[in-house]
């Protein structure tokens, strides 16, 4: 069993994770139970995915979870680009979280191409 608190990726997608809920604490009201709701999922989602692959015993069931990861990386990339295009993320902002994101998910594919095959 691994030990994702050691994981680098895991520790960049928990402090991203950290920031998304700190950028959308301050969206309309309106968007509590969507968009909100949507990117705090998502963003919390990668290291959910990622703890929880830790936590199986075997490389395909590690792998299968690193990819579900990733799937929500990329969902988050698009809501990121949402909120920008809807004037709720300032456009610095937008680019610091989406190079992070790019960052994590490069980092989780090449981890991927890590794991040794059964």
């Amino acid at each position: 069993m691994r030990n994702f608190r050691n994981l680098s990726i895991w520790s960049k997608s928990h402090t991203l994770t950290l920031k998304i809920y700190s950028c959308t604490k301050n969206y309309p009201k309106e968007e509590l139970f969507g968009l909100t709701s949507q990117m705090r999922r998502s963003a919390s989602s990668i290291p959910t995915n990622i703890a929880e692959g830790c936590g199986r015993n075997s490389n395909p069931d590690f792998r299968r979870f690193l990819v579900m990861a990733s799937g929500s990386s990329s969902e988050l990339e698009y809501q990121l680009i949402l909120s920008k295009d809807l004037k709720l993320l300032p456009d610095q902002t937008f680019k610091e979280l989406e190079a992070e994101i790019i960052e994590i998910r490069k980092m989780i594919h090449t981890f991927i191409k890590n794991i040794p095959e059964p």
